[in-house]
């Protein structure tokens, strides 16, 4: 029998019985899915890994500890049989047999009446691998197929027509911080189904030439009508090609909703009776930090980071920021478009009371090929942004964290920069 293919299906186990033996690893890793799928889940075990037990403490699964016994299997729809005690799972699999219970055994898929296949999800659609027989069976192999399926699905290199829905809408992605590997795999597969990309000067621009050659890439920076009308042409033109029918992506940096307008278009598209969908991303403040080897936060030298714009000098009085209240602050400060005003920061922080030998890293180009660190002091800081000719964009990191990685690629200015 064990040589001939397995039937493929889908089982619909919501509310109904199935029986789990052992609770280790296999166990761990098999119950999320039953519990998404909404069986009523029975594991009988003795021990369980925490993570098991957590989820038994949490209610979703019933446990019972102890070892297996005749009859455990009575009224199960499945069972996944996974003890270390091979003589149990012998005899569980039996009584499977007798009971016409579906049973999966994870020390021995010959005897298996049921295998488990390498599963993946992707926008609602679930890929599920089996081999064909025993003799082909390698899970290494199924998993790699499947791996290779979703990513395909999710990154939109594996086309799968899908009904469109009616009427255009716009998707907000956020693109991350530059590098397009930090893109969310649903940003990329939306962009991948688009028919106009409305793009920020600060979205990931690689994969803009990824796009097939029917995709409209509009530059946002230069839809017309001038500066200080930027935005609300952008809006307009967000809710003309949706109107039109047609799938928009808005790709910006970083998250739409971090310093990014991102509400302001979703209010204008929401006003204008188009359908919107938010796709959160990967924040520069945290991100470009990170790749730059320094933490926002470090046991033991800050308890909390800031971020904030600094798009606006202190003593602007459009200015939201309360700066006496940031220069109290003992955690880490995230500034965002700030290089041409760190100088006026840097005086505002001291001037309440900031050490000026408080540490400062400018992590310009962050996680692009042209990413550059420069460290420097509150008090060195305005010097070293024109000496080593700092530009946008660049994320501002000021506090010990500064300090606490190895920092081997930085670029340190003397004092007197």
């Amino acid at each position: 029998m064990a040589e001939q293919p397995a039937y493929p299906v889908g089982l619909r186990l919501a509310g109904r019985r199935v029986v789990v033996l052992g609770g280790g690893q296999v166990a761990q890793r098999r119950l999320p899915a039953l519990i998404a799928a909404g069986a009523d889940i029975r594991l009988v075990s003795p021990e369980a890994t925490p993570s098991v037990e957590a989820m038994a403490d949490a209610g979703e699964i019933t446990w019972e500890r102890r070892p297996y016994a005749e009859g455990d299997l009575t009224d199960a729809w499945y069972a996944l049989i996974a003890t270390s005690d091979a003589d149990a799972n012998t005899r569980a699999s039996a009584e499977g047999e007798r009971g016409r219970v579906w049973c999966v055994r994870s020390d021995d898929a010959e005897a298996a009446t049921a295998w488990t296949p390498a599963t993946g999800h992707s926008e609602g659609v679930t890929v599920a691998v089996l081999t064909a027989s025993l003799r082909d069976r390698d899970p290494r192999h199924t998993a790699a197929i499947r791996d290779a399926v979703v990513e395909g699905l999710r990154d939109g290199t594996l086309v799968a027509p899908h009904h469109r829905r009616r009427g255009g809408h716009v998707a907000l992605v956020g693109g991350g911080p530059g590098d397009p590997d930090l893109i969310t795999v649903r940003g990329r597969r939306l962009l991948a189904e688009a028919d106009v990309v409305i793009a920020d000067r600060l979205g990931p621009r690689d994969l803009l030439a990824e796009l097939p050659p029917h995709v409209e890439v509009i530059d946002a920076a230069k839809i017309p009508y001038g500066r200080f009308m930027a935005q609300e042409a952008i809006n307009a033109a967000l809710v003309e090609h949706a109107r039109r029918g047609r799938a928009v992506v808005r790709l910006k940096g970083g998250d739409p909703f971090v310093f990014g307008r991102g509400m302001e278009e979703a209010q204008a598209l929401a006003e204008a009776g188009v359908p919107c969908t938010v796709v959160p991303g990967i924040s520069s403040s945290i991100s470009v930090p990170g790749a730059a080897g320094i933490p926002v936060t470090h046991r033991g030298v800050a308890h909390e980071f800031t971020v904030v714009s600094g798009h606006v000098a202190p003593d602007d009085p459009r200015s939201l920021v309360d700066w006496p209240a940031l220069a109290r602050l003992t955690g880490t400060l995230v500034i965002l478009m700030g290089v041409d005003k760190i100088g006026r920061i840097a005086e505002a922080l001291v001037a309440h009371g900031k050490s000026p030998d408080t540490p400062v890293a400018l992590v310009q180009e962050g996680t692009t090929a042209s990413q550059r660190r420069v460290d420097a002091t509150l008090a060195t800081v305005a010097g070293a942004v024109v000496a080593r000719e700092v530009r946008p964009p660049a994320v501002i990191v000021i506090g010990p964290v500064v300090d606490v990685g190895p920092g081997e690629t930085a670029e340190r200015p003397g004092e007197g920069a």
